[in-house]
């Protein structure tokens, strides 16, 4: 077992950039150390696990960024980012709050969430964000999400349909889909670059309600207790695939799912690359699809006339202002 465990840590380090390694390698730790055997979670160990990247009032490669208390007796906080001309002087959190003027802009959204670990995202609640800022502008909405942020774009995007909310475009990279039977990349996977079918199904019993196996709906659309899209006209999606993740099957069922019920789906698949292979800006493959975000963005913007544009990122772990190189905002509003 320790020889296995030996081969798959080298295969990892030979497809993947040797500080991205290290980093996801570290998070794996950090899931190990937190997850309980009897599907609890230990947020106290998680907590001061936390790293904790202060605001920039002055600009950071071009951003400055800011936090807004949204809930005091919670200590709720939003973290702000706003890009900054080259000529702007250092500003004021005052300055920085006031509202931008210019005639489309770019909003993100940032909902980090735990591995599922805070299933109330999928609420109705979660719309509201971008339901407040519908009253005094056209505001153009994509929702972009990363692992279980994923499966989280596909049900909220149900959600704002039903709520009379546009939304343009669905962004999903490495979705968390899965079900009961095991896959042939699963079993071909399992264990290799960074993830086991161990965590993945932690992951599950600790999420679904008691009960409910991996065909549940929110793990499994199009299974056998997955929502019918018939009369439902979903966002245009864009639905990045590693080839290396050992839930591809599961995540190219799902690009086909959306093909049989007359859903615009496009696929990005990367054969080559891991999981967390977007967490920096180290390889080909990040660029790839940086390039491939900025362009359905903009395709998509490009059909409509409209005023504003906000992009809701619901992510995973790891994928937080502390990794996230700057260079993904510059991807993504490059153009607008």
């Amino acid at each position: 077992m320790a020889r296995s465990n030996e081969i798959n840590l080298n295969e990892c380090k030979m497809v993947v950039p040797l500080n991205t390694w290290v980093l996801i390698s570290n998070f794996k730790l950090a899931y190990n150390l937190l997850r309980r055997p009897d599907g609890t979670f230990n947020r106290h160990l998680a907590e001061f696990l936390d790293r904790k990247v202060p605001a920039n009032a002055n600009p950071v490669d071009g951003v400055f960024s800011f936090d807004v208390l949204i809930d005091r007796a919670t200590s709720l906080l939003s973290r702000i980012y706003r890009p900054a001309a080259a000529e702007e002087p250092q500003l004021n959190v005052a300055e920085l709050e006031k509202p931008v003027t210019a005639e489309v802009v770019p909003v993100i959204i940032s909902f980090m969430v735990e591995a599922f670990l805070i299933p109330r995202l999928t609420a109705p609640s979660t719309t509201l964000y971008v339901g407040d800022c519908q009253k005094d502008s056209k505001v153009h909405i994509y929702l972009a999400g990363d692992s279980s942020g994923g499966n989280i774009v596909h049900h909220v995007a149900l959600r704002a349909m039903e709520s009379g909310i546009d939304v343009l475009g669905n962004i999903l990279l490495n979705p968390m889909f899965g079900g009961q039977e095991r896959t042939e990349s699963e079993e071909r996977l399992d264990g290799k670059y960074f993830v086991t079918l161990r965590d993945r199904d932690w992951y599950w019993r600790a999420y679904l309600p008691e009960g409910k196996d991996r065909d549940h709906h929110a793990c499994n659309p199009f299974g056998p207790n997955g929502r019918s899209l018939e009369g439902i006209k979903l966002p245009k999606s864009l639905v990045v695939v590693a080839g290396l993740d050992l839930i591809q099957d599961w995540q190219l069922a799902y690009v086909e799912g959306l093909k049989k019920a007359g859903q615009e789906v496009k696929l990005l698949y990367m054969e080559h690359a891991t999981i967390g292979f977007y967490l920096l800006p180290n390889n080909h493959h990040f660029h790839t699809v940086m390039d491939e975000i900025s362009k359905f963005v903009e395709e998509v913007f490009q059909l409509v006339a409209g005023s504003g544009c906000v992009l809701a990122c619901i992510q995973s772990p790891g994928f937080d202002e502390a990794v996230v190189p700057l260079e993904y905002f510059d991807y993504v509003l490059e153009d607008y």
